[in-house]
């Protein structure tokens, strides 16, 4: 009898669960789907001010930022940030026009305190050799290494599991001939800095990866490293899943591609995946494009309602700036917003690229994105009117 009844119990609570469970499951079904965002977006003229200078570091592309204390907090007011940028030039202007003897190196930084555009709030900076003339902080120094070569940076963060380090992507650039696009991209090193101070960032220890191939399907090369999401709680990711991820593009349609590891694992290249389009995978051939017509620097930032923003320059270079919204860091991403059309395109005959989100220098419900400008005649220009090379700003809201 006791057998019984402990059976009739047991039934009982099964019964009870069942219905429970498909309650739950009624309750989710009914659950409204996410408005469509709405983009807005104008000129920021007071970031861009903040490029604007006329001696010593007067003029970069490459723009990437990130929080020194590896957290993507919004409007915290004594935030530190680095921006890290490539080619730089550095010299005197004078009327908007270089002086004759400035020089260009591959890489510099800027430091700034909190999270508005005061000038008095961010120093410049670049590396000097024994004599004090300029040069790179970072030059191809490791196995990978060919002669003649330069590193273009990608996006970096600090790593929390491996003692707060600084960890940037790196490109190695060598030049195919004189004009401006006349460059190739190889392999990717990645940089770890273990004291990512405006002193300790000339010390840096140089990995060698896998990460620029040449993709068998589409006999294109791949580079990873144009965009970091670190989702981690530790970064303040909204919906954590313990994962860097780390973004490339393959050439020829400009495809946005995945992989992700763990933070403590992030100089172990064996314990990266990939994302094939169902799962993510060991072999790195099995990449497939999230979005195509992507720039080759971009971001990925959540909104904070479970949704994430693609931000780009359309088409690699162009007047515009496109926003994708997807589901999850790797997508679906939807279509291409539009969000805003770059001036200098049809003013001055200027071309756009690489237009990025800055999170965590973003107002909640609004991104502070850059993006930037050359010609195709940059050589000459460029000593004729030093306002052509430096990042611009744009704030979009999006609702």
């Amino acid at each position: 009898m006791k057998y019984l009844n402990f059976v009739s119990i047991a039934v009982i609570v099964l019964l009870l669960a069942c219905k429970n469970s498909e309650k739950k499951e009624t309750i989710e079904t009914k659950k409204e789907p996410l408005k469509e965002l709405n983009f807005t977006a104008e000129a920021a003229p007071e970031w861009t001010a903040l490029m604007e200078r006329t001696s010593g570091w007067f003029a970069a592309d490459g723009i990437f930022t990130i929080p020194l204390n590896g957290k993507e907090e919004q409007q915290v007011k004594d935030k530190k940030t680095l921006f890290i940028f490539s080619d730089t030039y550095i010299g005197e202007v004078e009327n908007g026009v270089p002086k004759p003897g400035n020089v260009m190196v591959n890489n510099t930084t800027a430091w700034m305190h909190g999270n508005e555009p005061d000038k008095a709030k961010i120093d410049f900076e670049f590396n000097t050799d024994e004599n004090g003339k300029p040069k790179s902080y970072f030059i191809p120094n490791n196995v990978l290494a060919k002669e003649n070569e330069y590193y273009w940076l990608g996006d970096g963060f600090i790593n929390h599991e491996k003692e707060n380090a600084l960890y940037i992507f790196a490109y190695h650039v060598h030049k195919t001939g004189s004009n401006v696009f006349d460059f190739e991209q190889t392999n990717i090193s990645l940089l770890k800095v273990k004291n990512p101070t405006k002193e300790g960032i000339k010390t840096q220890i140089q990995i060698p990866t896998e990460l620029g191939f040449v993709h068998e399907d589409t006999q294109k090369r791949a580079y990873f490293g144009c965009g970091v999401f670190v989702n981690t709680k530790e970064a303040n990711a909204p919906n954590p899943d313990g994962y860097v991820y780390i973004y490339g593009v393959i050439e020829g349609d400009k495809s946005l591609v995945a992989a992700r590891t763990l933070p403590k694992n992030i100089e172990n290249f064996d314990s990266y995946t990939f994302w094939n389009g169902s799962d993510w995978v060991k072999d790195k051939q099995q990449i497939v494009s999230l979005a195509d017509g992507v720039s080759n620097e971009l971001s990925v930032t959540p909104t904070g309602d479970g949704r994430y923003l693609l931000t780009f320059q359309v088409l690699g270079i162009s007047d515009k700036v496109g926003i994708q919204v997807g589901e999850s860091p790797i997508g679906p991403f939807g279509k291409v917003h539009q969000v805003y059309t770059t001036p200098e395109y049809a003013e001055k005959n200027l071309l756009p690229y690489n237009a990025k989100a800055h999170y965590h220098l973003s107002k909640p419900g609004e991104l502070l994105i850059s993006y930037n400008t050359i010609t195709l005649n940059f050589w000459e220009d460029i000593q004729k009117d030093a306002t052509i090379y430096h990042p611009r700003f744009i704030k979009v809201k999006y609702e």
